[in-house]
């Protein structure tokens, strides 16, 4: 007993003592680390998986801000409408025709409001369709579809053309684009000058017109 608590009082032991002690404070310091860098992980892909609804719902928040209370309160009211089901749960009430959502049900009404897809806007070059919301309509202008009916037109879909959707109105743009480059080349010719072997100035297109006919 007495060799044992000499032991125990030793230098020798008291070192690996210290030893284990800091091996398991190290191992639990490793452990906490782990699990926080876990939880980061989870917090990050929950983020990416989220991030869409995050940046529409912070959207959402901004425009409700805005509305005056009444506003609000009505469309607290127009929520209650859309968002019922029938006792058999197999048919989705849906009064105010909104747009299905990736689930099958319409989507939610903040979500209607905030991108404008009460507002309709037609295309008669691509026949009169109706495009629900300015995204959407913005959009066709650079579709296949919009850009098969310009040139059926004989007209191309350049940027001039972005946001013109009657017959009448492209084809007038058209008119006024070509007249406009008409008018360029007249420029050129007459402000670029040309100097004969006499020394004599003439604008571009007199110079080529004499040069032609052997006069100078």
């Amino acid at each position: 007993s007495t060799t044992l608590t000499a032991h125990l009082g030793s230098r020798k032991h008291q070192k690996v003592v210290a030893r284990d002690d800091s091996s398991s404070s190290d191992m639990k310091r490793s452990d906490s680390e782990r699990k926080v860098a876990m939880a980061e992980c989870v917090i990050r892909l929950y983020v990416q998986i989220l991030g869409t609804k995050i940046r529409e719902t912070r959207a959402n928040v901004q425009r409700r801000q805005a509305l005056t209370e009444e506003e609000r309160d009505q469309e607290i009211d127009d929520e209650e409408v859309v968002f019922v089901e029938d006792k058999d749960d197999q048919q989705i009430y849906n009064p105010l025709n909104l747009p299905l959502g990736w689930d099958g049900k319409p989507i939610p009404y903040w979500l209607y409001k905030l991108h404008g897809l009460g507002v309709k806007f037609s295309c008669e070059i691509c026949g009169n369709s109706v495009y629900r919301g300015r995204k959407a309509y913005e959009k066709h202008f650079q579709e296949a579809r919009h850009s098969t009916n310009m040139r059926r037109l004989g007209i191309p879909n350049t940027r001039q053309f972005h946001g013109v959707a009657t017959i009448d109105e492209a084809q007038a743009l058209w008119e006024r684009v070509q007249v406009d480059k008409k008018r360029e080349v007249t420029n050129v010719d007459t402000v670029e000058e040309y100097e004969d072997s006499e020394g004599n100035v003439f604008n571009k297109k007199t110079y080529f017109d004499l040069k032609r006919q052997g006069l100078i």
